[in-house]
C-alpha cells in the first residue's frame, strides 16, 4: 500500500490521530504525513472531518430519515441537476443516485418526524422533476460509518417462536 492510500485509511479510521501518532502508524515522516493530508484535502478526496453521533446517549433528539427519490429527467435536467439543488437544503445529510426501484437515496435529519415531513413536502416534492417520495424513518441505529453503537444486548423484546 502507497503512503497516501495508508494514510487515509487511517484517517479513515480515527480523523484524530496527530500528525505524530500518524507518522508512527505508517512508518512516514511528520513532514510527509501533513504534506499527504494536504494533499487529499486539496485533491477533494478528504472533504471533512465529522464526529459519528449516538443521538441516543446525546441530550437532544434527532430524527433521521431514509428517503427514496423517483425522478423523471427532460432535455435540459439531468440527474446531477437534481442533485445540486437537493443537496443545498441543510436537512440533507446524504444524497446518491441508486440503481434499483428508485433514483436517488437521501437520508434526512431534524429534531423532529414532523419537521422531517414537512421538509419533504415542503422542499422535496414540489422539485417538478421529483415524481414521487417514500420516506422511511429511522427507529434504531445499530452502526454508523463502520462505527457499532452498543453492546447489542439491550434488546428487550419477546422471543417468539411458531
Amino acid at each position: 500500500m502507497d503512503e497516501r492510500a495508508e494514510i487515509l485509511a487511517v484517517l479513515r479510521e480515527n480523523a484524530r490521530y496527530s500528525v505524530t501518532e500518524i507518522a508512527e502508524m505508517t512508518d512516514c515522516e511528520e513532514s510527509t504525513v501533513e504534506s499527504v493530508v494536504d494533499d487529499l484535502e486539496d485533491d477533494g478526496v478528504v472533504r471533512g472531518y465529522r464526529a459519528v453521533v449516538d443521538w441516543s446517549n446525546a441530550e437532544r433528539s434527532r430524527v433521521t430519515a431514509m428517503v427514496e427519490l423517483n425522478v423523471t429527467l427532460d432535455r435540459e435536467t439531468n440527474y446531477r441537476d437534481i442533485a445540486d439543488r437537493i443537496v443545498k437544503y441543510p436537512p440533507v445529510d446524504s444524497l446518491r443516485l441508486v440503481s434499483g426501484d428508485f433514483d436517488f437515496a437521501a437520508e434526512v435529519s431534524a429534531e423532529s418526524m414532523e419537521e422531517v415531513s414537512r421538509f419533504v413536502s415542503d422542499e422535496i416534492a414540489p422539485i417538478p422533476e421529483v415524481t414521487q417520495t417514500v420516506t422511511h424513518y429511522v427507529m434504531e441505529t445499530y452502526k454508523e460509518q463502520g462505527i457499532a453503537f452498543g453492546d447489542g444486548d439491550d434488546d428487550d423484546r419477546l422471543s417468539i417462536s411458531p
